[in-house]
């Protein structure tokens, strides 16, 4: 048995290291980059993300091919499905405003390689994202001239015949981001008065098109003649919903900026909401303008709003609709531009990628090596790659980091608050915030027995006043009272949060499984009906009673920042849209994504596991204690136990003079 333990112990430590959690600072507010945005910068960088090609480009193509007028629905569905990840990110933004998104929030609450793996993917993410819309201004430009830059360059300069590359070099898509690179360089002000000037120019056009397109709207497109309201039925708008979805993926830009923001624990809900309030209202509103001035089934998927102003004889307001979608994708460019190095620099920074991303320049105050050799990867990409290649690989990675921040979002509502060996919640934002951790059951068997009673630290002891208060709650992450007599005796002796991490895994397992079910269940498994019927009952009793026994657990409600409401209900509902979505995408897409992987561990168990901060932390020798015994006079003796290499203990005791409680109590701390 002794020899089975110990061939075990090399992989039950591995497997404590690649789930080692991030241990926050007491001070969130500290920062080596500089706080300098208001609601408003990031309220606008919200909307500059979501707001980009997809309104010029996407409405049309979603309104042809797939839904009719009905795309309207389609986007309201997307919006809300939108909204259950959006409050994920707004929590944790507000909540730890430091940069690093997606990444940042797995690696507090899951651990580290799942974080790793996390940003690896967001990372390649926006490097796609830059790249495509790259590719997309400069094809939506070069229409304009008639196709003359991409003539010239087949002609004067190159062209190849390659699979999943581009016909020619795309020089314009890449010069347009190695100028960018250039100007976010320059500091987070700069990037942000960029986005306002794009933004502002961008909305002021939406109006436009909204007021003038109203003013030529004809309910008769609508009508049953041109094929009625909604043509494809529900399917259609399902289908158009999970399209949509994706024009609304620019809102974690706000949380990646989180660290740059005066005020974060206001700035980044508030931002959220309102830029995805516009975001969505834009879209709803352009896409009724867009399917009431010309018939759906004949809108251009390529440029559908400039092709339906210049059918109506308007062809001076097809051009300001030009101008509108390059500002448009201008902004997408500069979000996509600016959150990427701040990922990368997070990474850096806990030692988990290379350390020259973490340096941040001492006047600019942004992460320059970070910007500048992405920002030319991601110049390459867009001079090469084929737009449709680049396409079919975006969003697998933006679902899955969706998927792990709304399970991220339940597993740190239902853990107990961690305390730093000061005493101080290392998790709450809020340096003065006040934390009364609630004294476990043991803890509370010792005090009605009258015994000598055992803390976590001598801070423990100045709030004994409210035990009494405390004591009428539950911790967190342990049962409810309501459910003790009935559950108490199955779940009353787990550790707190443990039963609420199973459930979140068993939540992820069922979502997986029921979506599966549906998506290839008749076609490609051929499954009876009966088999069918009753893999998604069992699918979705699993994935109920996974949420119902979080929810028979004790949250945390000391938070002073913004919350997601009806947790666990509103991240469960996300993780199951999302991974829905990520069922519907092709095999292509998971092969390369599945290839990005195994170059991800490669680099985490090559570089990221020898150099995470975490690691070096855990290493920091620990051979210090202290326990604190308060007498009934009132006298406090602290006994110092030096823990040396042979495992000895010296052991030297110090009188305190102490005005406390009459009960004897004994303390134990780390010093």
């Amino acid at each position: 048995m002794a020899t089975c333990q110990q061939g075990c112990a090399p992989v039950v430590h591995l497997c404590q290291k690649l789930n080692r959690l991030k241990t926050l600072d007491d001070d969130m507010m500290a920062t080596s980059l500089k706080r300098c945005l208001s609601t408003l910068d990031l309220t606008l960088m919200g909307v500059g993300g979501m707001v980009g090609s997809g309104l010029y480009v996407l409405t049309g193509t979603v309104a042809k091919d797939m839904v009719g007028p009905a795309v309207i629905i389609s986007f309201l569905f997307a919006g809300f499905a939108s909204l259950l990840a959006a409050f994920c990110y707004a929590e944790f933004g507000a909540r730890i405003p430091k940069t690093g998104s997606a990444y940042m929030f797995t690696y507090v609450s899951v651990g580290e390689i799942w974080a790793f793996l996390i940003g690896w993917n967001v990372v390649l993410e926006n490097m796609i994202g830059g790249a495509a819309v790259a590719r997309a201004w400069s094809g939506y430009l070069d229409s304009i001239f008639n196709h003359a830059i991409q003539n010239f360059t087949e002609t004067h300069i190159m062209q190849w015949n390659v699979p999943f590359l581009a016909h020619y070099p795309d020089l314009l898509a890449a010069g347009i981001l190695v100028v960018a690179s250039f100007f976010i360089s320059f500091g987070v002000q700069v990037s942000s008065y960029l986005n306002h000037i794009f933004s502002t120019i961008s909305m002021g056009v939406i109006a436009f098109i909204l007021v003038f397109g109203f003013m030529l709207a004809e309910p008769a497109n609508w009508s049953q003649k041109e094929g009625g309201f909604a043509p494809f039925g529900l399917s259609g708008i399902l289908a158009g919903s999970a399209t949509c979805f994706y024009a609304f993926v620019g809102f974690d830009v706000i949380a990646s900026s989180s660290e740059e923001a005066k005020n974060p624990q206001k700035a980044v809900p508030i931002a959220t909401a309102i830029s995805l309030a516009l975001a969505a209202t834009a879209y709803i509103l352009v896409s009724t303008v867009l399917t009431l001035i010309v018939p759906w089934h004949t809108l251009d998927p390529n440029s559908a709003l400039a092709d339906a102003f210049f059918r109506r004889g308007y062809s001076w307001a097809g051009i300001i609709v030009a101008v509108g979608s390059i500002c448009a994708m201008n902004t997408v460019l500069l979000c996509n531009l600016f959150s990427l190095p701040r990922i990368v620099y997070a990474m850096a920074e806990d030692g988990l990628f290379f350390s020259i991303f973490a340096r941040v320049n001492p006047i600019t105050k942004v992460p320059v090596n970070a910007i500048l050799v992405f920002g030319i990867l991601m110049a390459t990409m867009a001079l090469i790659f084929d737009l449709e290649a680049l396409v079919q690989f975006l969003s697998i990675g933006t679902l899955l980091a969706y998927s792990f921040v709304a399970a991220s979002v339940i597993v740190l509502r239902f853990q107990p608050e961690k305390t730093s060996s000061k005493g101080t919640a290392s998790s709450s934002p809020n340096p003065n915030a006040e934390t009364s951790p609630a004294p476990s059951e043991s803890q509370t068997i010792t005090e009605e027995s009258g015994e000598l009673k055992q803390y976590e630290s001598f801070s423990d002891k100045l709030q004994l006043v409210e035990r009494q208060k405390t004591r009428e709650r539950r911790g967190v992450g342990q049962l409810k009272a309501f459910w003790e007599p009935y559950l108490g005796r199955v779940l009353g002796n787990c550790e707190p949060g443990e039963v609420v991490a199973f459930c979140v895994l068993t939540l992820i397992v069922s979502s997986v499984s029921l979506c599966a079910v549906l998506e290839f269940g008749t076609k490609q498994l051929h499954l009876p009906v009966w088999s069918f019927t009753i893999l998604l009952v069992i699918f979705s009793l699993a994935f109920l009673l996974s949420l119902g026994l979080i929810w028979i657990h004790e949250p945390q409600t000391n938070s002073k920042t913004f919350q997601v409401p009806l947790v666990p209900f509103t991240p469960g509902v996300s993780i199951l849209i999302n991974v829905f979505l990520m069922m519907k995408l092709s095999s292509l897409t998971w092969i390369r994504f599945t290839i990005w992987i195994a170059i991800g561990l490669f680099v985490y168990f090559g570089y990221g596991i020898w150099h995470s901060k975490e690691g070096m932390r855990e290493l920091q020798p620990k051979d210090m204690a202290a326990r604190y015994v308060v007498l009934p006079s009132g006298s406090l003796v602290e006994t110092v136990q030096s823990v040396q290499p042979d495992g000895r203990v010296d052991t030297s005791v110090h009188q305190i003079n102490a005005s406390t409680s009459s009960t004897a109590e004994e303390y134990t701390g780390k010093r």
